[in-house]
């Protein structure tokens, strides 16, 4: 089965977005533990974050490192293939993941892709300008017209 791109071809994908309060770069597996982390030590708030209604993720029971790693070779290579893009959000100061953003195609008609971010609860006041840093990024450097912004506001 051949996968097919959703961004156009010769389009050069960002790989950084940095800002003073936190910066960007592609989720791989050297993220692992520091992701796996971040997200279960936040379950409860990161399910009320806008854009993750339906319950399931993240898991109530949580997941293994061994699992947590095969999902972020998934997005590495999703990645890679240009069909979807997943970032983790790093804290300025270092290497403490804060958080992680995911652009993929949407599921929708009416948009070209569905952007969702997440903050650990103990760097919430964080979730907006997250939020808003991405849509900004999103009209200023990716191809993309109509972003599903997951109930989040459309001004940034």
């Amino acid at each position: 089965m051949t996968v097919q791109p959703f961004v156009p071809a010769g389009f050069e994908p960002p790989t950084t977005l940095a800002t003073e309060q936190f910066r960007l770069e592609p989720l791989g597996p050297l993220h692992n533990e520091r992701d796996h982390a971040a997200w279960t030590s936040s379950i409860e708030h990161i399910r009320a974050t806008p854009g993750y209604p339906d319950g399931t993720w993240p898991p109530l029971g949580g997941m293994t490192l061994k699992e947590n790693l095969r999902d972020l070779r998934r997005h590495a290579d999703d990645f890679a293939q240009r069909v979807g893009f997943t970032f983790t959000v790093l804290d300025v100061g270092g290497d403490d993941v804060i958080g992680c953003v995911y652009l993929y195609p949407s599921a929708s008609e009416e948009c070209d892709v569905t952007v969702q971010s997440w903050v650990r609860a103990d760097r919430a006041t964080l979730d907006e300008p997250l939020a808003d840093a991405v849509a900004r990024w999103l009209a200023d450097a990716w191809p993309w017209q109509r972003v599903d912004r997951c109930g989040r506001s459309t001004s940034a």
